[in-house]
């Protein structure tokens, strides 16, 4: 494990990756005991300021700081990027197991998935953002219905190699339950690739919800996301472009970096490209 975190470590553009996440999950986590600012608070006669010593982002058309803003919409983003993730894993892995591992239920499974995956993301997910609602939570659930089809796909395509090796065969003749080969035997077996789409679909969840918000459909605006603060500073972004500028680096330096991390673990746990690092 220790030889496995060094070698993943020794890699810059990696590790560029993983501080990038931590130190934004970080500033996000603690801007409410560093600020001075209430990243909901109107000060009007403070409103579109240039960044400054008092405002390092400068400020919105109301007065509000963006510096502190786009911390706590970190908060909202990183959290429901991670959400998503979540939801998508289990829902993903477990319908990949069951069509990848029981023949009978290959078939229906994958027809679904086939049908989801046959829509673009970004309109799939506006369509179910306006059946459930607009609310942080009916996005995660939103972008979860999205992204699972292609968990499932992998899960599945995993699965139907190891189900066929030998210590599949050995567990089965020796009486194993299927409850437990499925879980251990197999799942154990295939948590590389899931791990690898789990930080991509991070990175895709953060950009979509972007995305939504853009579009005003996604979490209400009152809530600071970056995809909110982008939405409500289009209309004065030729007078002040830092309304625009700061929510979208940091939406581009989150997935570029989930994005950096998921090539690291890649790269590093599939035997074939490990041999060549």
């Amino acid at each position: 494990m220790f030889a496995f975190l060094s070698k993943f470590m020794r890699r810059k553009l990696v590790m560029f990756g993983v501080v990038s996440l931590v130190l934004l999950a970080v500033l996000a986590v603690i801007v409410p005991l560093t600020s001075p600012y209430d990243p909901s608070a109107l000060d009007i006669m403070a409103r579109l300021q240039p960044p400054s010593a008092a405002h390092w982002f400068g400020t919105d058309e109301f007065g509000r700081d963006i510096f502190t803003r786009v911390l706590t919409g970190g908060r909202y983003s990183l959290t429901i990027g991670a959400l998503v993730v979540v939801v998508a894993l289990v829902a993903g892995v477990l319908m990949g197991l069951c069509a990848g591992f029981f023949k009978r239920m290959d078939a229906p499974i994958m027809r679904v998935v086939d049908a989801m995956m046959s829509f673009p993301d970004i309109l799939l997910a506006i369509a179910l953002v306006a059946i459930l609602g607009s609310s942080l939570i009916n996005v995660v659930l939103a972008l979860a219905i999205v992204y699972t089809p292609r968990v499932a796909r992998i899960v599945r395509a995993s699965t139907l190699v190891v189900r066929e090796l030998l210590f599949v065969e050995a567990a089965r003749a020796l009486g194993v339950s299927t409850l437990r080969i499925v879980f251990f035997h197999v799942l154990g077996n295939i948590l590389s690739p899931i791990l690898v789409q789990g930080t991509f679909i991070f990175a895709y969840a953060i950009l979509a919800e972007a995305g939504l918000s853009f579009l005003g459909v996604g979490v209400p605006p009152e809530l600071p996301t970056w995809g909110t603060m982008i939405s409500s500073g289009q209309a004065y972004a030729e007078q002040a472009i830092w309304l625009v500028v700061f929510p979208g680096i940091a939406i581009v330096l989150s997935a570029l970096s989930l994005q950096m991390v998921g090539d690291g673990l890649r790269d590093m746990l599939d035997p074939r490209l490990r041999k060549s690092l």
